[in-house]
């Protein structure tokens, strides 16, 4: 089973695509996390990725997906994956597409974790971390036992320029921009499975194994 995680930044995907992964016996996959090992490990395609984010600037789409492909190849990818942050506009997914039908290959689902801008702006707001630790918080759903205090080192907890609403706002804009025409692009392929990510976390997690079935 082949299943890309879709939704807005602060929609739980990441979580979701995590417990998924885990259910189903099959590997998470985030770009990101797969640029890093093969920076690490020292691979030819890890120092051409190397060059670009040294620049600040995007590693190009047939790259990264040189890259995915690598991965999905290896032993554990057998019985299928999830894809978490990839592909995040339509001709990342095109080059996927075409990249995976060479292999006789294709994506099974795409599921769209569908929040709300408002409920995402209120969620990512209410986070706090502890910068010293590293641990995390939110003041209605996980609050501290002491208001302003991290329990694990009792260290000051602040929120982070990420999730303050002015960059909330910016980060869903590109979103719309950049990656919710990937729901119709999936929709048309039939693929789309679209879930409220409003509801409790289990909640949610229980509505995308039901949809995948």
């Amino acid at each position: 089973m082949k299943v890309i995680m879709l939704g807005a930044p602060g929609a739980g995907k990441g979580t979701q695509a995590k417990m998924i992964a885990e259910k189903f016996g099959i590997p998470h996959i985030s770009t990101g996390d797969i640029f890093r090992a093969n920076i690490q490990k020292g691979t030819e395609l890890g120092a051409e990725a190397k060059k670009y984010m040294d620049q600040g600037l995007l590693v190009p789409d047939e790259l990264t997906v040189k890259i995915l492909l690598d991965r999905v190849a290896q032993d554990d990818c057998g019985k299928g994956y999830v894809l978490d942050g990839f592909p995040r506009t339509i001709p990342q997914a095109k080059v996927l597409d075409e990249a995976l039908e060479k292999l006789g290959e294709k994506i099974d689902y795409a599921v769209d974790v569908d929040v709300a801008d408002e409920h995402i702006v209120k969620r990512m707001s209410g986070r706090r971390a502890c910068l010293k630790c590293g641990a995390t918080y939110h003041v209605e759903h996980i609050p501290p036992r002491q208001e302003g205090v991290c329990d694990s080192c009792g260290s000051d907890l602040v929120l982070r320029d990420d999730d303050k609403p002015e960059t909330v706002m910016n980060r869903l804009k590109v979103y719309h921009d950049q990656t919710q025409p990937l729901i119709e692009y999936y929709g048309q392929k039939g693929i789309l499975r679209k879930v409220d990510g409003t509801m409790e976390m289990q909640d949610v997690f229980h509505a995308i194994v039901d949809l995948l079935g």
